[in-house]
């Protein structure tokens, strides 16, 4: 499919097929790919880029899965290995800066801990932060509280969320393609089963982001099947707020490649994504795995959002990322302003907070 055919369907505002994404993700034409994913994005958020106040918290690393791909996990009593109290998570929610309006809260999969500790942090963190937003849990977390409650996985996500749950992140989709899967990280649940969480997440009205890692053994038709399958599921329920790609980092994993992505493949991702995925509002660049300079060019590549302050990150961190794992709201306000878009601060479900003109 040449891409000029392509082009003329997306000014038509035509959805666009598997050939096409095929087709999109083998050009080498960069500058082409990002006129049109620009074209996309003004049309649906105009000049604006989102951002919000956030605040990374990783109650443990402790996990029964040990994934190929991730530097993050460890079993109990390795070396690196670290759970947090319930005190020691609200120590480290009282540390957020002042204007935080976001808990982002993911873990391993604790062999120990009962379903009923998961609900007391909760309660905990909605009674002394009221106003905070607690977006926790990733579908494999969901699934996995969901045998350690005995309940359906609706069931356990009512649970969760009169306990103060209010969104789900959108990690633990890496791939969806059953063999590549099954390399990386087999003892995961498997994608059909993340997407029937997430349908069921959204079916009851929790929101929930949704991601894609790139950059490992995967190839160009896994990632349009994967981002494919997303704007079906989105077809159905209309619940994802955000697509979010993530790059493969493979330090101090058992995935041994380049350590990083290139600039050029995470700029054509996130292009290609914003075109296949015409029903998904916004698209994110993930600026701790990016890197702040590549994150202020994907801003003519079809991305509108840039996550936010984070403060804490330890995922990618020990995976060989090498951004710091903070930025203020200023940073965040030069970084869009510097690239001639209009800041927004928003909040997790992407109510305006303030517009920067």
């Amino acid at each position: 499919m040449p891409i000029e055919l392509i082009h003329h369907k997306v000014l038509a505002g035509e959805r666009l097929s598997r050939e096409d994404g095929i087709a999109l993700f083998r050009s080498h034409d960069l500058l082409a790919l990002g006129r049109m994913a620009s074209h996309v994005a003004l049309q649906k958020n105009g000049n604006r880029v989102y951002f919000v106040q956030n605040m990374h918290i990783n109650p443990t690393n402790i996990c029964v899965n040990r994934c190929k791909f991730c530097a993050f996990s460890r079993s109990r009593g390795e070396a690196g290995a670290y759970e947090m109290s319930i005190e020691d998570i609200l120590q480290k929610a009282r540390s957020a800066q002042p204007g935080v309006r976001e808990f982002h809260i993911v873990s391993g999969l604790h062999p120990d801990l009962p379903f009923s500790w998961y609900i007391d942090m909760l309660n905990a963190l909605r009674r002394e932060f009221p106003h905070i937003h607690l977006k926790a849990f990733t579908a494999v977390e969901i699934d996995y509280l969901s045998k350690l409650s005995g309940l359906s996985v609706r069931d356990t996500l009512m649970k969760l969320n009169e306990a103060g749950l209010g969104s789900l992140p959108g990690g633990g989709a890496e791939i969806f393609a059953p063999g590549v899967r099954n390399t990386l990280c087999a003892e995961k649940i498997s994608g059909a089963r993340w997407l029937e969480v997430m349908e069921t997440a959204h079916r009851i009205g929790l929101r929930s982001n949704a991601t894609m890692l790139y950059g490992h053994i995967e190839s160009i038709e896994d990632r349009v099947d994967h981002l494919l399958t997303l704007r079906e599921l989105q077809d159905r329920t209309g619940g994802f707020n955000a697509f979010i790609p993530l790059s493969f980092h493979s330090q101090n994993t058992e995935i041994k490649k380049a350590a990083f992505t290139t600039g050029f493949d995470d700029l054509k991702t996130l292009a290609v994504s914003r075109l296949l995925l015409d029903n998904i509002d916004h698209i994110k660049a993930y600026w701790i795995m990016l890197g702040e300079k590549i994150t202020q060019v994907s801003l003519s590549f079809g991305v509108d959002d840039i996550d936010g302050t984070v403060v804490e990150e330890r995922i990618t961190k020990m995976a060989g990322g090498t951004t710091e794992g903070i930025m203020t709201k200023n940073e965040l306000i030069d970084l869009i302003c510097t690239a001639g878009r209009t800041p927004v601060e928003r909040d997790t479900l992407y109510g305006t907070v303030r517009i920067w003109d």
